[in-house]
């Protein structure tokens, strides 16, 4: 595994850096692999931490508002794009392709590691830390990576302060049928001895036309990385994402404080239409609602009205209400002293009873 020594110019976002991490054999057969970590070019003035950022699936870092927003909170701003997404992938390779979430740790904690030495992070109580941003399926992928973290690599774990997840993807949406255990069974199987046969059902264009420029949006994006209808689902891949399901849903512990916004509704069709600018056309968000409590550590839950599903890519209005409720978040509800902290610091506060010698 190796790293390029410096930063480059990034070849998607004008003013913006990138580094590449070279991970070299892919577990799932598609060698060699790389992870891009991209840096914002404006810092902050007097720095609070930093923010790594974390796309979904058919998505990679391209968001630059997202960026302003968070330097001008007072953090240093870093994307990752994964292994096969956005400008990770390598020719032949399938875009998004893993077996298991967990391969997504190695990358993810090169990025805390090289965010860490270049900011300043440190894992004493008082120091700056690193926020993670996740969307969608990154959204999933964080908690159980940090999760992992709080047991196996608790020294990394010191250097995270607290998740935003951005429409966090907690559970299968659609029939209560693909839910059922015999169904998980069948992507389970078939997953295991044919990961990359494509499921037998396209993915609706309705979001994409709702937020890119060339349709009814007013985003500019690569489409080569973020395609109108998305890229196929294979069993392999699903298979990766009800493990995780399954794993959250026995219950985490972060240890960290989290936030998580959501649209207050979703709403599904094969085509766009006014309604999809206002509603999460992606997933479930009840499932949201329903599974977030089992993130572990300090929760604050928000549904943003009429949101998208990323909600940072809303209509104007909302999207500004979203950026409110994290800037809420940032100065109250991540900065409030936890059960333990406070207990230590009444303690500390309390003096020591006097000893009365004996007469």
């Amino acid at each position: 595994m190796t790293q390029t020594l410096d930063w480059q110019p990034d070849s998607e976002l004008p003013g913006y850096f990138s580094r590449v991490f070279e991970l070299g054999t892919d577990p799932d057969g598609e060698t060699p692999i790389a992870a891009t970590l991209v840096r914002a070019p404006k810092r902050p003035r007097a720095a609070k931490g930093a923010v790594l950022y974390v796309h979904g699936f058919t998505d990679y870092f391209f968001h630059e508002p997202l960026a302003d927003f968070f330097v001008a909170q007072g953090y240093h701003f870093y994307a990752i794009d994964l292994r096969k997404c956005g400008r990770s992938r390598r020719d032949g390779q399938t875009a998004h392709y893993v077996s298991d979430l967990s391969h997504y740790d190695v990358e993810l904690g090169l990025a805390v590691d090289v965010i860490a030495e270049e900011v300043g992070i440190g894992g004493g109580e008082d120091d700056p830390k690193i926020i993670v941003g996740a969307h969608s399926t990154g959204g999933l992928i964080v908690p159980l990576w940090v999760d992992r973290l709080r047991r196996l690599d608790p020294t990394r774990h010191s250097l995270i302060g607290g998740l935003i997840l951005n429409s966090p993807w907690l559970d299968l949406q659609g029939r209560a049928a693909l839910r059922t255990p015999a169904v998980t069974a069948l992507i389970r199987g078939v997953g295991i001895t044919r990961g990359l046969t494509v499921l037998p059902q396209d993915l609706s264009p309705a979001y994409g036309d709702s937020i890119h420029e060339s349709r009814h949006g007013e985003w500019k994006y690569n489409l080569d990385f973020k395609p109108l209808g998305g890229f196929p689902v294979t069993f392999g891949w699903i298979r990766a994402i009800r493990n995780g399901h399954a794993l959250l849903q026995t219950g985490l512990d972060v240890a960290v404080p989290s936030l998580v916004l959501r649209s207050d509704k979703s709403y599904f069709a094969k085509q766009y239409s006014s309604k999809t600018d206002r509603a999460d056309a992606v997933l479930d968000v009840s499932h949201m609602a329903k599974w977030a409590g089992c993130l572990g550590g300090r929760l604050t839950s928000v549904p943003v009205p009429g949101a998208r599903h990323d909600v940072f890519l809303s209509l104007p209005a909302v999207r500004e209400q979203a950026y409110a409720e994290v800037e809420a978040w940032l100065t109250s509800g991540l900065r409030a002293p936890t059960a333990k902290a406070a207990a230590k610091k009444a303690a500390a506060a309390t003096p020591p009873k006097k000893t009365v010698a004996p007469s």
